[in-house]
């Protein structure tokens, strides 16, 4: 009985551990395509940018409370954002950080564009 009664447990942590891996490989497919879907979403150089400084577009404009990338609200924003979290004053380091992490990123897709917009002129003119 007590043979039978060891069979039927490593049997069922046998299914379980199956179940579970298998789990975790389509977790792991559908963490990696929903990366892959995202960086072909943005341009190769937003894209780059978002990897390099590890933070998206959205993320950062979500952080800076910003709906479009007007270089004058974003330095606004960040103003405000950076001396509110200011640990002198009580604020949050990780936070103060953030802040200054967007406005890099959102600093980054201004360039972008910008090269981009230069790139356009030029092509127009020949």
């Amino acid at each position: 009985m007590a043979k039978y009664l060891a069979q039927i447990i490593l049997v069922g942590a046998q299914v379980v551990g199956r179940a579970f891996m298998r789990a975790l490989r389509q977790e792991f497919a559908a963490s990696q395509a929903a990366a892959d879907a995202r960086g072909r979403a943005e341009r190769p150089q937003s894209a780059a940018a978002s990897r390099i400084i590890g933070i998206s577009l959205q993320e950062a404009q979500q952080i800076l409370n910003v709906s479009s990338l007007n270089p004058e609200e974003i330095q606004k924003n960040y103003d405000h954002l950076f001396k509110v979290n200011d640990k002198s004053v009580g604020g949050s380091f990780y936070l103060q950080s953030k802040v200054v992490r967007a406005k890099e990123r959102l600093d980054e897709e201004l360039r972008i564009q910008a090269k981009g917009d230069t790139e356009k002129g030029r092509k127009a003119e020949t």
